[in-house]
């Protein structure tokens, strides 16, 4: 299958590998920009374990001078992949999410006490929930430095332009609901709202394939589970269909 995949760098280039290990062709063009200036200051005094919703946020840990001390701290990833960037980057305790910030909530308030102190939450510019809100909600006290920012793509490239009007693009793959918007809101700008209609596109989850309500009656997969493995078994199984 010939796919577009609009994760930012360097996940673009690691997921088309893959794809491409399992037969398929793919077209990296990100729709995001990961930016680690003008952020705000990590402080970990007082601090009694971490939270990490992307692998972005622990990036952004890697040259801070206070590295090795936020290592000793409890991390809590939302998923696998974060969970493996987490200890990549040297967490002695790393406790892994079932890959959405409701059930991390969940997950926390079960086995943190808010009194032993504040939780913080390495988050980017964009959130797509209230995780500090909800963790308020429970006692807990939740600092929240932006640590990294996404900058969106002005406009799709000439090449991948050329491929979806020439039909050599058959999937898009969809990973996170901003990106999802900031791709309707280039395919209508650029004038293939049309070519998206024989499209297909893989979303990460139900909330990304709302996002492309703007494009009309679009056809879009849902993963199963909002993990990668779960996308490409649902890429693998489309593409199968389609040469059955």
């Amino acid at each position: 299958m010939r796919l577009l995949v609009t994760r930012p760098e360097p996940d673009a280039l690691k997921l088309r590998a893959v794809l491409e290990e399992r037969g398929h062709e793919a077209t990296v063009e990100p729709l995001l920009t990961v930016s680690f200036d003008d952020t705000d200051p990590i402080e970990l005094e007082g601090v009694q374990a971490v939270i990490a919703t992307s692998r972005n946020g622990l990036k952004a840990l890697r040259s801070h001078p206070q590295l090795a001390e936020a290592r000793k701290l409890p991390l809590f990833a939302v998923g696998r992949a974060t969970a493996q960037e987490a200890r990549a980057l040297g967490f002695e305790t790393v406790i892994t999410g079932a890959g959405t910030a409701p059930q991390l909530v969940a997950h926390i308030v079960s086995v943190a006490d808010p009194a032993a102190g504040l939780i913080l939450h390495l988050a980017g510019d964009t959130l797509t929930g209230d995780l500090m809100g909800e963790l308020e909600l429970q006692g807990f006290r939740v600092v929240q430095p932006v640590v990294y920012r996404m900058q969106p793509a002005r406009a799709l490239s000439a090449e991948t332009v050329e491929q979806l009007a020439m039909g050599e693009i058959e999937g898009v793959i969809l990973m996170s609901p901003r990106t999802a918007s900031i791709y309707a809101a280039l395919m209508r700008k650029q004038g293939l709202a049309t070519v998206a209609r024989g499209l297909v596109h893989f979303c990460l989850s139900a909330a990304i394939s709302r996002r492309l309500e703007p494009l009309g009656a679009v056809r879009s997969e849902v993963a199963e589970a909002p993990s990668l493995e779960e996308m490409l078994a649902l890429i693998d199984a489309a593409a199968a269909n389609s040469r059955g």
